[in-house]
């Protein structure tokens, strides 16, 4: 049978899902489709279990989690893994041409760890420019408050927030449809205009913070003159501000961009088929993006934090040389 997630009555929360007979035909997938979705998400899984994995085992076992910085990016990397363990089952859905074989309750497991993951990283890539903007800005006046406590408090706060404001999604109910066993939970939002809330407060938000913090630090760098101490903290910080930005530009923006035009578009009587077949397609290729933040968050930790670097490093040797 076919199960279809709903919110429960009088809710309208903005990562619930919609579904229905009448525009079952207009969104459904081909089988091109799944085959590319599917082999686009083993890619996926398996640099972003790999890299995660090592990742976190660095940050951990090898004690590197001294500084607030590489505490934020060890959160980081949870995160990401924790998304990497629901992607065999996206990677099944997909080649089974839409079945979806694993029940109600990873359904809806599956689509928190989306959500949780995308905001985990915008979230911590944000409180991670904070950090380098007070520790370059205001050096002396920021060590009071730059301990490892402070960012494990902030870390902690934050997977809190998040996870209570999906909770939404784990609390849906399934009502019968048709043939098919389908997990409207992956892909098919509700286009509530609240929506536009979460857009704000999850993408837009945290994407104003970080490019502030970077250019209050870029423009830091511009008064006098330089040590070649500072001149070398000038080129890990240009290299972290680049590939920050190419992360939220690349991995979450194409997504709430088209999530912003899915909402103001949305007119369940009056659009045509093509047109919802075009904001759905364009919803499935976004998301498929936001997946290449957990492939590639440990290139940013290898850039970013030295002590990471150098343990991967010495790891790599010790292997080649036995």
């Amino acid at each position: 049978k076919t199960v279809r997630m709903s919110a429960p009555p009088g809710f309208s929360s903005p990562f619930s899902n919609n579904f229905s007979n009448d525009t079952g035909y207009c969104v459904k997938e081909s089988s091109t489709e799944n085959i590319l979705l599917g082999s686009y998400y083993v890619i996926a899984f398996l640099l972003s279990f790999v890299g995660n994995a090592i990742a976190v085992w660095i940050f951990i076992c090898q004690r590197i989690t001294g500084s607030p910085a590489n505490i934020l990016l060890m959160h980081l990397a949870i995160a990401d893994l924790c998304y990497a363990t629901i992607l065999p089952m996206k990677i099944v859905y997909h080649l089974k041409d839409n079945h979806w074989p694993f029940g109600d309750i990873s359904c809806r497991f599956t689509g928190f760890l989306f959500f949780l993951n995308i905001y985990a990283s915008l979230f911590f890539m944000t409180c991670i420019s904070v950090d380098r903007f007070l520790a370059v800005v205001y050096p002396v006046w920021s060590i009071k408050i730059r301990k490892p406590l402070t960012a494990h408090v902030v870390s902690i706060f934050l997977w809190v927030l998040l996870a209570c404001s999906m909770i939404p999604l784990l609390r849906t109910s399934q009502t019968p449809a048709s043939n098919a066993t389908i997990c409207p939970q992956l892909y098919r939002e509700k286009a509530s205009r609240k929506a536009l809330v979460s857009l704000t407060l999850g993408f837009a938000i945290p994407f104003f913070i970080t490019v502030s913090s970077y250019l209050a630090i870029i423009h830091s760098f511009q008064k006098g003159s330089q040590s070649v101490k500072q001149k070398h903290l000038k080129n890990r910080v240009t290299k972290m501000i680049i590939l920050v930005l190419i992360h939220f530009i690349l991995c979450f923006a194409p997504y709430h961009i088209n999530r912003f035009i899915y909402i103001l578009s949305y007119n369940g009587k009056t659009r045509t088929c093509g047109v919802q077949r075009a904001l759905l397609v364009s919803n499935r290729i976004t998301s498929c993006l936001t997946s290449l933040s957990p492939a590639l968050d440990p290139i940013m930790y290898f850039f970013l934090a030295e002590k990471f670097k150098e343990a991967l490093n010495t790891l790599i040797c010790n292997k080649s040389m036995r």
